[in-house]
């Protein structure tokens, strides 16, 4: 994975706009070691292979980005993104990783399933 390029994953989003596609989106603030430390609040959140279609999307910040995509019905926002795969050009995977290198957000985007 490279980080991320804001004008490469914009033009990526604008060529997905109005495409039924396949989301995957997942975030933990460390569900998944809160047993190592007790102090730590868990926090997470899983969908994929769900559905969606948007009419605008953007990408914003200055790294850690942000996400959001404008649905008929609502919005799906994602923060935290530090990394996308590069070499990927059907698909658009990106991730948030912390100081330590660990996985904090996943966002994807596909025409096909994950």
């Amino acid at each position: 994975m490279q980080p991320i390029n804001p004008s490469d994953i914009q033009a990526r989003i604008d060529a997905l706009k109005e495409q039924e596609l396949y989301i995957h989106l997942e975030m933990t603030t460390g569900a998944y070691a809160a047993h190592f430390d007790s102090s730590k609040h868990p926090g997470s959140i899983f969908i994929t292979n769900t559905t969606v279609k948007f009419s605008h999307g953007s990408i914003s910040g200055s790294g850690p980005y942000r996400i959001g995509l404008k649905m008929e019905q609502g919005w799906i926002y994602a923060e935290g993104l530090t990394y996308y795969e590069e070499q990927e050009k059907e698909r658009l995977i990106m991730a948030g990783h912390d100081s330590q290198g660990k996985l904090i957000v996943a966002f994807q985007l596909s025409k096909t399933p994950f």
